[in-house]
């Protein structure tokens, strides 16, 4: 494609893709076509998600692209939580990138709840106070700060600009895209009693680094609500680079009361049409864990939560 051809077809059939009922042919034109180019030939606009929240996006980064593309991002995890948080609630989100479950939340908990959003990188907490301010959100507290174990100081580096939400901690010999610096505090340490107190779900999305979030918030998880859920993306291998381990992060929750259940999570762009129209609930995990996988835990005993 070349041109001003290719950028009307490619807006066509983003509008087919995100608004058009039905699912014929929508995975081959978004996973082959769109999100190639639009990754490729980046757009930046102000664009309204599938709940109606407001998002300054360039497409070159694999979330924002999506929200351009599809109008949500995990579509998974964003029907759970919208079955979870309720008026009043509390969220809190360790790893907010540009803002996209804190804004949902904000709008699901309502004004008498609390949601904080803590990010490491200081763009992206620009970004997080940008899109809390776009969508009128006054019950969002932006945290420009670190989670871990102990108070620190850690160097995150990002590999690749494609993928601006896999800054990391965990050592990398590439070549890096940027580097910075920040302050790292344990959660427990980091949260506002009445924060603890009120926080229905708290998600987790830290790229390699879950087992000092864990172990940092360990203090606090008897004093949650009982109805309290913790969300997580674990990656095991990444962890291990660290010293960490996947199982001893379930075995922390376990002795906590909590259950794990695997939330279905696929970052294909083939995959999302027909997640956005048939959203799955978490299952219970059986046996070992393996691969990057999103993990709900929940004092709730079952096979499927729903």
């Amino acid at each position: 494609m070349g041109g001003y051809f290719s950028e009307a077809l490619v807006t066509l059939g983003r509008r087919y893709v995100r608004d058009a009922p039905g699912g014929f042919g929508k995975a081959l034109l978004a996973g082959r076509v769109l999100n190639p180019y639009l990754r490729e030939h980046p757009r930046r606009r102000l664009v309204e998600t599938r709940s109606g929240a407001r998002f300054a996006v360039d497409t070159q980064d694999l979330i924002q692209r999506y929200l351009y593309l599809f109008g949500e991002w995990e579509p998974h995890m964003a029907h759970w939580l919208r079955g979870r948080l309720r008026p009043g609630d509390g969220f809190v989100d360790v790893g907010a990138n540009i803002g996209v479950y804190a804004v949902l939340a904000a709008r699901l908990v309502g004004p008498a709840g609390r949601v904080v959003a803590v990010e490491a990188s200081p763009d992206f907490h620009r970004r997080v106070l940008l899109h809390a301010g776009l969508n009128g959100c006054a019950n969002v507290r932006a945290v420009n700060a670190a989670v871990s174990d102990r108070r620190r100081t850690l160097t995150f580096v990002l590999a690749s600009s494609r993928n601006m939400g896999a800054n990391s901690i965990v050592p990398y010999d590439g070549p890096a895209e940027s580097t910075f610096e920040s302050e790292a505090v344990p959660l427990a340490d980091l949260l506002r009693p009445e924060e603890v107190a009120t926080a229905r779900v708290i998600k987790v999305d830290v790229e390699g680094a879950e087992g000092g979030v864990v172990r940092g918030m360990e203090p606090l998880l008897d004093r949650l609500r009982p109805d309290a859920e913790v969300v997580m993306e674990v990656t095991p291998e990444r962890m291990a680079q660290l010293g960490d381990s996947a199982d001893e992060l379930r075995a922390i929750m376990r002795n906590h009361g909590f259950h794990a259940y695997r939330l279905p999570n696929d970052y294909a762009a083939e995959s999302y049409p027909r997640a956005l129209r048939r959203p799955e609930p978490p299952v219970r995990l059986r046996g070992a864990l393996t691969g990057e996988t999103e993990l709900v835990f929940s004092r709730v005993e079952a096979e499927r939560l729903v």
